[in-house]
């Protein structure tokens, strides 16, 4: 089977020289940057939002189970749709898709129809456009790229990603969610629509070559297999959904932890933006220190060092409510997330397929990511049992059990996968 290659798909200002990343990467790193932030507004602002309808834990950690469930149930047809047609059209298709749901829940709410159930159904749609569109976008890059260039390229993604995911939009949904629920709402709806635009501005094909007639069934089953008999990648998606599952389950109440004036950290809207900024600044650092520390220290050890990271920054707030803490535990936390992202992700890239990239992708995120909405639904159930700082202590020990798989995820590995993917 015949994979396609960044020639064969690239626009025509896309240099062949490895100097550049071409045009056709920055009109792709434009519209990801504005549907970061886009996320970013949204996912602070909803949980602000929500706080007007209740102050239930288990409601408010449903948002984030609502948001996160479509990774678990359609994270699998998204890959298919992604390895059959063009990456940019479905992207397009779920821009759009995301820009109207939210526009919609927008003059719900401006017009006095908002609920706690709006939301979800809200926060459901979107989730399922995002899948889409994410596994998309990370499926498309090869084709944009060489994949030499790889490495730099996320980098560069990973860096507008967290400065607009992380670092722009939670404190500018905190002020939006401060002004009213229909500014914070519309507000991210027309950012997907301008970044339809920079999308539209992309030419040229992005559909990988396919032979032969096949079922969605059998699309998604090959990629199944290929994630499954893959040793590293099917262990580094095992940690990363042991991650997803601690950190959503933490970080599904931590809006009632850090929030309001009986809450342990006594924060307004705008200031528990603002922390949640301090990710973003430890992840911009980490972006720069992952190519460097990959070729000093090799792929393993630089993966087992930035597994410290999401250790502090899931167990501080177990320890203390000190904002300046906290903060700089969510600051190594960002560069170490990062160094992770960076270098994991690039290596899937490398080491599967063009024609299967987007159901591996996919079928990876499944496990990864799949773990969010149950993480999110033991957060709240262990707040509701047991009180907010034992949902922190114990998803501390359930991160730092990804250590374990240190065995498996080796330099030797890594690099021989990388030589010979297998068809």
């Amino acid at each position: 089977m015949t994979s396609s290659n960044p020639s064969d798909t690239a626009d025509a200002d896309q240099p062949e020289s490895a100097a550049g990343l071409g045009g056709s990467f920055w009109r792709l790193w434009s519209s990801d940057s504005l549907s970061n932030l886009a996320d970013g507004i949204l996912k602070v602002a909803l949980p602000l939002i929500a706080l007007e309808f209740t102050r239930s834990p288990t409601l408010i950690a449903g948002l984030a189970f609502a948001f996160t469930l479509p990774w678990l149930l359609f994270a699998l047809p998204a890959g298919a749709l992604a390895d059959r047609i063009d990456r940019r059209r479905a992207m397009l298709g779920a821009n759009i898709a995301r820009a109207t749901i939210v526009g919609v829940i927008a003059l719900g709410a401006a017009f006095g129809f908002g609920s706690i159930w709006m939301l979800y159904i809200g926060a459901f749609a979107v989730g399922m456009a995002e899948t889409i569109y994410d596994t998309s976008a990370q499926s498309i890059l090869p084709q944009v790229v060489s994949r030499d260039l790889l490495p730099r390229a996320n980098s560069r993604l990973y860096v507008a990603e967290t400065v607009t995911n992380q670092f722009i939009g939670p404190p500018l949904g905190g002020v939006l969610a401060a002004v009213g629920a229909g500014v914070a709402l519309a507000t991210p709806a027309g950012m997907w629509l301008v970044a339809v635009g920079a999308l539209l501005m992309m030419r040229g094909s992005f559909r990988v070559e396919r032979t032969g007639r096949t079922t969605i069934r059998a699309d998604i089953a090959e990629g199944l297999r290929f994630l499954w008999r893959h040793t590293v990648l099917r262990s580094l998606a095992i940690m990363t959904g042991v991650f997803n599952l601690s950190s959503n389950a933490a970080f599904a109440v931590f809006v009632l932890y850090a929030v309001g004036p009986t809450s342990p950290m006594k924060l307004t809207e705008p200031q528990y933006g603002l922390l949640l900024t301090s990710f973003a600044i430890g992840s911009v650092g980490g972006s720069f220190l992952a190519v460097p520390l990959e070729r000093r220290l090799g792929r393993a050890r630089t993966i087992g060092i930035s597994m410290i990271g999401p250790a502090l920054s899931v167990g501080v707030p177990a320890l203390t409510s000190n904002v300046w803490a906290i903060g700089i535990a969510f600051l190594f936390g960002g560069a170490a997330i990062m160094i992770w992202n960076v270098i994991v992700v690039s290596f899937r890239q490398r080491a599967t397929p063009d024609h299967l990239l987007g159901r591996v992708n996919s079928a990876y995120r499944l496990v990864a990511w799949g773990t969010m909405p149950v993480g999110a639904a033991i957060g709240g159930a262990l707040a509701q049992w047991l009180g907010l700082t034992a949902v922190f202590a114990i998803m501390t020990a359930v991160v730092l059990s990804m250590f374990l798989f240190l065995f498996v995820v080796t330099d030797a590995r890594m690099d021989a996968a990388e030589a010979h993917p297998t068809d």
